[in-house]
């Protein structure tokens, strides 16, 4: 056996390099974790990797928390048809009509709620757009600042509670999803606050960059507006609160609670007359296909996950790094930037599912918290949703607006790039802003 020959652990490096190499040529990820989990670990450790792919793969199919996913998206999927976040956006743009920069304040306050509303950044980037880039337009918004504005607001779905990331990420990581629900609170309001206060800044300075609203386009009566303010608010705040809220309050489990989640936004959608048969059967496509891509995906990580353990290369790897007597500090900066740039051509998936696990003995070895870490992890993979060249949130904003420079779109999203960094950096030097809700909603 090749395991008598070379050091398994060694083994593992190549595993890593072969698989970077099949997913950045094309190949589907989870055939290939799986088909590569096979080859390496029989060279590795021989017929026990039958025995390992059947333990993992029962694993995965009985872990309850999972179930939460496929009821998450689907709650994300029927608001996002109620068609609520509209009424909203356009309320909070005619309440501030004679605010500078109000669409800005009204892109950021929606994005917020729908974040909360549903985890899926694809969704929330392409509402915005749909949403606020025509009144941008009219106004004589600034193409840049409101383009950075619309993706960098979607992306705050991949943090906000309940955020599909944080729900596969529990389970991967070992911690329970109602603390990684309280800690990523404050961060992604954090956020949220950094960008409002950049596009104010930035407005102040150059008023030019959001006018105030044309008076042609603003309200007639204020009552109206309060009534569609209120209309689009309540109904969904309410939904999130009483999801989110029964999983942070420890009434629900998080699987109980999308449920609930789940069955609310089908009576919103029914009550605001938007459940027709065709829209219902869109969603339950939409859903099976995101949820079994996860779920695939989430057994064939794992699997892999545990031949590459099982190799022994992160032990390998984490004892070579301690060896070396860094600042812990320094190291967990070489980590976050690994993230990052493996950010730009990956999605959050394979990173959370892949790259976590192999670096988590390191981090536990360094003593770092765990459910720090994974927020810290959560606003990295945030902000590579903004970072060219393969930033998906510029093609989903340039698909609903066409009209729109690529490169303007790029250069927005840049500034706001550069803003989340700053917002990772700040996570870093405070974890309180991290862990002051968890340990002071579950103790330490």
């Amino acid at each position: 056996m090749l395991a008598e020959l070379i050091n398994p652990a060694y083994l593992g490096f190549i595993l890593i390099g072969v698989m970077l190499f099949s997913i950045f040529v094309g190949f589907p990820i989870s055939f290939t974790l799986i088909f590569l989990g096979f080859f390496f670990g029989y060279l590795g450790f021989g017929k026990l990797v039958f025995y390992l792919m059947t333990l993992q793969f029962s694993m995965v199919m009985t872990e309850q928390t999972l179930a939460a996913v496929p009821l998450f998206v689907f709650m994300g999927i029927m608001m996002e048809q109620a068609g609520l976040m509209e009424r909203l956006f356009s309320a909070f743009q005619l309440m501030l009509a004679k605010v500078r920069g109000s669409l800005y304040y009204a892109v950021l306050f929606v994005s917020v709620i729908f974040a909360a509303a549903t985890g899926i950044v694809g969704a929330s980037v392409t509402i915005l757009g749909i949403m606020a880039a025509k009144s941008m337009n009219k106004s004589g918004y600034n193409v840049r600042l409101a383009a950075g504005t619309i993706t960098a607001g979607g992306t705050l779905g991949i943090l906000i509670p309940p955020s599909i990331m944080l729900v596969v990420m529990g389970p991967i990581m070992e911690i329970p999803v109602t603390d990684l629900f309280a800690a990523a609170i404050i961060p992604g309001i954090l956020l949220a606050t950094l960008y409002a206060a950049y596009t104010t800044i930035r407005c102040w300075i150059d008023p030019s960059l959001g006018p105030v609203l044309p008076v042609e386009l603003r309200a007639t009566s204020m009552l109206a507006v309060w009534k569609e303010f209120f209309i689009g608010l309540v109904p969904p705040a309410a939904l999130v609160f009483a999801s989110l809220g029964s999983i942070l309050f420890g009434f629900a489990t998080p699987t109980e609670a999308a449920g609930c989640g789940a069955m609310g936004s089908l009576l919103l959608a029914l009550a605001y007359r938007k459940l027709t048969f065709g829209r219902l059967q869109e969603a339950l496509v939409k859903t099976l296909e995101i949820s079994a891509l996860i779920m695939v995906l989430v057994a064939a990580s794992n699997f892999f996950g545990a031949v590459f353990s099982r190799l022994g290369t992160p032990m390998l790897l984490t004892d070579f790094l301690l060896g070396l007597e860094m600042n812990r500090y320094l190291i967990l900066g070489m980590i976050m930037v690994m993230i990052f740039l493996l950010g730009w051509p990956l999605e959050w998936v394979p990173i959370v599912m892949i790259i976590v696990p192999i670096i988590l003995p390191l981090v536990e070895a360094l003593g770092f918290n765990l459910t720090w870490f994974a927020i810290l992890v959560a606003v990295n993979l945030q902000t590579a949703w903004l970072s060219p060249p393969v930033a998906l949130s510029a093609y989903f904003l340039k698909g609903v607006v066409p009209e729109w420079d690529l490169k303007d779109i790029y250069h927005g999203m840049m500034q706001f790039m550069l803003i989340q960094v700053i917002g990772l950096i700040l996570i870093i030097a405070f974890p309180q802003i991290a862990l002051w809700l968890p340990t002071y909603l579950y103790g330490q």
